[in-house]
């Protein structure tokens, strides 16, 4: 693995993801979307989610980004939504901890993961839960962490204490629990450029975004469980999202980005699109 800086920023050249098969997935009701699923009485196809993350992989290589595949645990259900047992940061990964009674236990053979492909673990939250979902930089020293369904005010407090000494500024957004995570109503896309479920954010929140002359891509709030925000920028005026995306998707070319769109349907219902598994491990700076 490369020297520091692994990730300092959301939207630097991504050069390195950790990814996770979903051999052992099955739908879970934890949150609104799958409760939704399981309420029409709806099974994983196993095959199909297969064939979706080969793509998804796929996608990923053809950018130019290295793809390293975890291996399932038999028994955790979700680990294919790999963005959530931490954060990685330039220093190297802080170990989160899954509110989820369902998750718990992903974080022990994630952290084996990337300890064994040599990036080193800079702490861990010890108090209240975090997930990676929730999880921004703004700039490379200013972070931002949603407190929605997964992370708790402890959880922000606890990962502060990590990452403050080493020069960094947490703050904590605050979204209503449906929303899932950050990640489902908020993602920066490009330098100064995000999608937003601007009707979910605080106005405090908003008014930092303004500051930063962020351009927003507004987006409907029923669009977070459409997965409209829940994208990934690769860098380099590209951004990869999904097929079904299609207004965002046009809204991204129409700012004159590349739109990558792999076929993916079946993972979102579990909760998840591209960002909630993608786990960046190397971001230029």
């Amino acid at each position: 693995m490369a020297d520091p800086p692994f990730v300092s920023n959301s939207t630097g050249r991504l050069r390195k993801v950790l990814l996770c098969p979903p051999k052992y997935f099955g739908f879970l009701p934890i949150n609104e979307i799958t409760r939704g699923v399981l309420a029409h009485g709806e099974t994983a196809d196993l095959e199909a989610l297969a064939r979706e993350h080969a793509e998804l992989v796929e996608a990923y290589r053809a950018a130019g980004v290295e793809v390293v595949l975890a291996d399932p645990a038999p028994g955790l259900s979700y680990m294919v939504y790999a963005r959530d047992f931490g954060a990685c940061l330039a220093e190297g990964v802080l170990i989160g901890s899954f509110r989820e009674p369902s998750r718990q236990g992903e974080e022990l053979h994630y952290e084996r993961t990337v300890r064994e492909l040599g990036l080193p673990v800079i702490g861990h939250v010890t108090r209240g839960a975090f997930e990676g979902g929730d999880f921004w930089f703004l700039d490379d020293a200013t972070i931002v962490q949603g407190v929605v369904a997964r992370t708790t005010w402890d959880g922000v407090r606890s990962a502060a204490a990590v990452l403050e000494p080493l020069g960094y500024t947490v703050t904590g957004v605050q979204l209503a629990s449906r929303n899932l995570h950050l990640d489902m109503a908020f993602n920066i896309v490009a330098p100064g450029l995000a999608v937003c479920a601007t009707e979910q954010m605080p106005a405090f929140f908003l008014r930092m975004l303004r500051k930063r002359r962020f351009e927003l891509i507004d987006v409907p709030s029923d669009g977070v469980f459409r997965h409209y925000c829940n994208v990934q920028a690769l860098g380099d005026g590209r951004v990869l999202t999904f097929a079904g995306n299609t207004a965002v998707n046009a809204r991204l070319r129409a700012l004159g980005l590349e739109v990558l769109t792999p076929e993916i349907t079946q993972i979102l219902k579990g909760g998840g699109g591209p960002h909630c598994m993608t786990f960046p491990l190397l971001r230029d700076p």
